[in-house]
Formats: structure tokens, sequence, C-alpha cells
């Protein structure tokens, strides 16, 4: 009997299979760096806080210059802004790996979260775009994927070439970065989505006061606010200390529970998207919160190690469900071109994750991890009562019932 192998990007145009591609190697670059850069820091014989200032730069240059990343890609087109984004990120990330003192390589990173801005905006921009309210999950599901098995091979690489030099893995990052850029820049030549807007398409761009005023918008910068607090703020920065200092397990037997969780995701991604794209965003975004509501609560109760395993299990699935469903909503309503907005909707999910490791790390100072962990329960079980009061966005499903 033989197995049918089925094209996941047969039913997809060209574009999303063009970004899929070049983030796939974005993504090998920033997992490459991820370990090392605090290090790197380190090495200029700076505290703790000056190493950890390197990355909240990136963040935060990420998180101011999302409404003017979205602007540019509204006035000179996305194949224009993305290619240019990475292309950016890669020289400021090639001038980081040569800084000979702390405070260049605190400018260099910074300066390169414009970039990374400017790319991502566009690349979402594409997406929304590309396809069909039918199928627009799903893409964003083949994206998300690229990115998370990047993600994963990346640190692998990044500890070889950490033994040979601390810069190497910026360096290296550079180098794939130049490859993205160049390869986006050509391989979108020909786009008419990615192409610079005529007058009367940049005109018609639709407004970010238009888009406030659209009750599933606002609902989708909820859930991405909520979503990055607990996925990019919660778990990259009270959750390791939760564990090692109070549970007492190891760092290795810690990252076990990450893998299990990014595994899950990137497994679960495409039937989420499809799951999404049939019953419905409001199906999808509930059932997405309602499980991190639940991994809070989880963590909140956490005495032995196999049950953070199993709170790891829970939050691949809820993950694998909002890493596609707001961007969806977002696409739904989006007519047009719309950088503005997107670049927003970007920045919802930025703050949530610049946000969280102060605000939970001072609860969890003051009071301990576990309330830092209800706090955070409490505010995905705001977001699971917003998706409730969410509206059907497919055109395509309007007026039928869920399927």
């Amino acid at each position: 009997m033989k197995l049918k192998f089925s094209n996941p990007f047969a039913q997809f145009p060209r574009e999303v299979s063009v970004l899929v591609f070049a983030s796939f190697f974005v993504a090998v670059g920033f997992g490459i760096i991820a370990p090392t850069i605090p290090l790197f820091a380190r090495s200029f014989e700076v505290s703790n806080a000056q190493v950890g200032a390197i990355v909240s730069a990136f963040a935060f240059a990420r998180f101011a210059s999302g409404l003017i990343s979205g602007k540019m890609v509204d006035h000179f087109g996305e194949r224009l802004i993305y290619s240019f984004g990475i292309g950016f990120v890669a020289l400021t990330s090639f001038a980081a790996g040569l800084a000979q003192s702390y405070e260049q390589l605190l400018i260099f990173r910074a300066v390169g979260g414009l970039g990374s801005s400017m790319f991502s905006v566009a690349a979402g921009s594409i997406l929304i775009r590309a396809v069909d309210d039918s199928h627009r999950a799903r893409a964003q599901s083949l994206y998300n994927g690229s990115f998370l098995l990047g993600m994963m091979a990346g640190p692998v690489l990044g500890g070889a070439l950490s033994i040979i030099s601390l810069r190497a893995p910026l360096l290296i990052y550079a180098v794939l970065l130049v490859f993205a850029s160049a390869s986006g820049a050509f391989l979108l030549r020909n786009s008419t989505l990615a192409a610079k807007p005529t007058v009367k398409q940049e005109s018609g761009a639709i407004t970010l006061r238009s888009a406030l005023a659209l009750k599933p918008y606002r609902i989708a910068l909820v859930i991405s606010f909520c979503t990055a607090w607990v996925l990019f703020g919660m778990a990259r920065s009270i959750l390791p200390l939760f564990m090692v200092e109070d549970i007492k397990v190891t760092a290795s037997f810690m990252g076990l529970g990450f893998t299990i969780s990014t595994i899950i995701q990137g497994a679960f991604l495409l039937q989420a998207g499809k799951l999404s794209d049939i019953n419905g965003r409001k199906y999808s975004a509930v059932i997405g919160t309602s499980l991190l509501t639940l991994f809070a609560l989880a963590l909140a109760f956490t005495t032995e190690p196999l049950m953070f395993i199993a709170a790891s299990v829970i939050v691949g699935f809820g993950g694998a469900f909002l890493s596609t469903t707001p961007y969806a909503i977002v696409g739904d309503v989006l007519e047009g071109k719309g950088g503005q907005v997107i670049g927003l909707f970007q920045m919802a999910g930025d703050a949530g994750a610049m946000i969280a490791p102060i605000a939970l790390g001072a609860i969890a100072d003051s009071y301990g991890y576990r309330p830092a962990f209800f706090v955070t329960a409490a505010l995905m079980a705001f977001a699971v009562l917003v998706s409730t009061k969410l509206p059907e966005t497919r055109s395509s499903h309007l007026g039928q019932s869920s399927k």
C-alpha cells in the first residue's frame, strides 16, 4: 500500500511558501543567538540587570516601531519593507557580533528591533491578504510552524558555535538573515500582493480608527496581549525560576517540559488552523484561552515535577490555537492594505511580552510565585470571557451554523 504525500502548500498562493521558506532561516538564526546573547553580554563583565537590558532593548524597539513599520508597509509595499527589514537586522547583528563594549552591543541589538518590526508586519500583511477566510488560519499555521522548527534547530547550532566564539552565533545569524532577505526580495519580485501600492490602494488602506471601531479587532488585540503575557512573558521569566527554586528541578528537566510543549504545538498547528477555518474563530479562541487559563492554574497548584510536564502538554495545545486564530480574525475584518492595523496588533502582543516579566516579577518578589500564576489565570479567564463575545468574522460562513 502506497502512502500518499500531500503537499501542504498546494492550496495556497506562492507568497505563502516564500514566506515560510524565508522565515525558517530567520528562526534558525534567532534560535542560534537566543541562548548565547546573555553569555556574550556577560563577557563584558556587567550585572544581571544589564544582561537583561540587552533582551529588553530589542523587544522595546520592536514594540515602539510597530506603527511606523505599518506606515512603511502601506506606503512602500510589503516586498521592500520585508526584505529591507530582514537585511537591517542582518546588518545590526553583524555589528553586534563585532561589538567591542557592552554599550555598543546594547545599541546594535536595540536598533535591530526596528528591522524585526518591519519584516514581521510586512509578512503578516502578505499572509493575511494572500488567502481567503476559509484557509487563513491554516496559512498562518504553516508560517508559525516554520518558525517553531527553526527555533528548535537553532539552539543546538548556537551551543556548538559558542564553543568556538561567543561572537560566532551573531555573525552566522547575520549570514542567514542576508540569505533570507535576498531570497524574499527575489522570490516576491513579481508578486502583486507584495508590490508597492498604487495611489488608490494607499489611500484606500484601512485606518486605525476604522479598525478600532470593529469589535472583532478589539477582541483580537485583547487575545494577542493575554497570549503573549503567558507564552512569552510568564513562561520566559518567573516560570523557570519557580521550577528551579520552588520545585527543585534541574535545568535539563525544565527544558524537557518546554521541548514537549513546543513539539505538541508544532505537531498540532495545522490541525488547529483547520479547526479555526472550519468551526470558526470563536470556537478556537475560546478553546485556546481556556487551555492557557488551565495552564496557569495548573502551575499555581504544581507541587511535583510531573505536574509541570502535564501543564506543558496543556499549553502546547493551547498555544497551537492561539498562534493562528487572532491573526486570522484580523485578516477576516481587514479590507485592503492595513499595515498600521497589523502593526498595532503586533504591538499588543509585544506589550504583553514586555509587561508580564516586570509585573509578575514584582508580584513574585512580594507575595510568591503562586499568586503571580493566579493573577495570570485571572487575566486569561478575562480573555475567555471576551472570546465568548466574538462574532463570526468569516464572510464565507456568515449566516451558517458552525460545522
